[in-house]
């Protein structure tokens, strides 16, 4: 079986063509033919931010060439006979964004008469785990899994029972914390995203320097909030009184607010687990890239003795892989979903 993903979410235009057992099987390995991905960052770096009528202008010019170069090197000579169904990111997301990916994915479906798969982005987030080592996760019985999700727009925990079965037991309940990371590295001169820019330079900081507040961490629930920590680094450099912080006080104040986020995510994870009584706890989402974050969670799941994975670095931004290996599995479970075009608009703001 050979699924096409397609992912247009937010900025980047991505294609990528998987294969996998057909009829779907639990644990057989995932191959990547294609995983092509055009980015954006450049275009929104000088707005500090993804400008909606700008990704969506970039993604009408980008798909056409991607889809493309996914098939070029997926080595797919013949749409019609060699590709099975063709999966695409239905929300949530940027709507003018979303709905180029979901006008393209239905014309080729119309075209060649295949069906289309509607996938949530979270889900392909979720499915990046199993990108790389599909068959060595599934040694295990790895179910029920708690997802820690984390991006530019998201940090949710979710409770996976089985394939296509959630329970969304935590979120952000204002900033996500991407985009506390983003608000951040703008305070600091550090450039867009904040991410990457954030991670490297704490790697020279002292995360003890600035005692910044961890929001939320002794909370009952499993919600999150980053806005208070975003505040709170706003006032530290205020309190300061440096236009331009130094290298040094820079790093200093990179790592303190990289210890703050990342306490609540481990806190509440490991927290979460144990109450669920989970058998896994898998991370993904663009901030799963965070060195620091994968560090912890893979020391702290240890002392619980649960299973933890986590996505190859390559799969941890948005990519159409991902939202291919989720079309995989919402095929075996029946739950493929022909989305037709009065279905559109209303996808497009749909999570899980």
């Amino acid at each position: 079986m050979r699924i096409l993903g397609i992912e247009t979410s937010c900025d980047e235009t991505a294609v990528a063509v998987i294969e996998a057992a057909n009829p779907p099987a639990w644990g057989k390995e995932i191959k990547i033919l294609s995983n092509v991905v055009s980015s954006q960052v450049k275009l929104h770096a000088k707005y500090g931010g993804v400008v909606p009528s700008l990704a969506a202008r970039e993604h009408v010019k980008n798909i056409r060439h991607v889809f493309k170069l996914g098939l070029k090197e997926a080595k797919i000579k013949n749409f019609g006979k060699e590709i099975d169904y063709i999966a695409v990111t239905r929300g949530p997301g940027l709507g003018p964004s979303l709905l180029i990916g979901l006008t393209f994915a239905r014309a080729l479906a119309w075209k060649y008469d295949k069906q289309l798969i509607g996938v949530s982005h979270l889900e392909g987030h979720i499915y990046s785990n199993w990108l790389s080592h599909s068959q060595e996760i599934s040694k295990n019985n790895i179910f029920p899994v708690l997802n820690l999700i984390v991006s530019g727009g998201h940090t949710e925990l979710v409770l996976m029972k089985g394939h296509g079965k959630y329970k969304v037991i935590g979120e952000t309940l204002d900033d996500a914390v991407g985009e506390a990371f983003d608000k951040v590295a703008r305070l600091l001169g550090l450039g867009y995203p904040g991410g990457p820019a954030i991670s490297k330079t704490a790697e020279k900081g002292n995360p003890g320097a600035y005692p910044l507040p961890s929001p939320m961490i002794r909370s009952k629930n499993y919600n999150f909030s980053y806005s208070g920590l975003k505040t709170a680094a706003l006032y530290l450099l205020r309190d300061l009184n440096i236009k331009k912080p130094s290298p040094k006080i820079a790093a200093d104040v990179a790592a303190s607010f990289q210890k703050a986020a990342i306490d609540v995510l481990v806190v509440k994870t490991v927290k979460a687990a144990q109450e669920y009584k989970v058998k896994s706890v898998f991370l993904s989402g663009g901030v799963s890239a965070n060195k620091e974050l994968r560090k912890r969670l893979t020391e702290e799941t240890k002392k619980i003795m649960v299973i933890y994975s986590q996505p190859e670095i390559e799969y941890t931004g948005d990519n159409a892989a991902m939202i291919a290996a989720a079309g995989y599995f919402s095929s075996k479970n029946k739950k493929a979903r022909d989305l037709s075009w009065d279905k559109i608009e209303m996808d497009a703001n749909l999570g899980f």
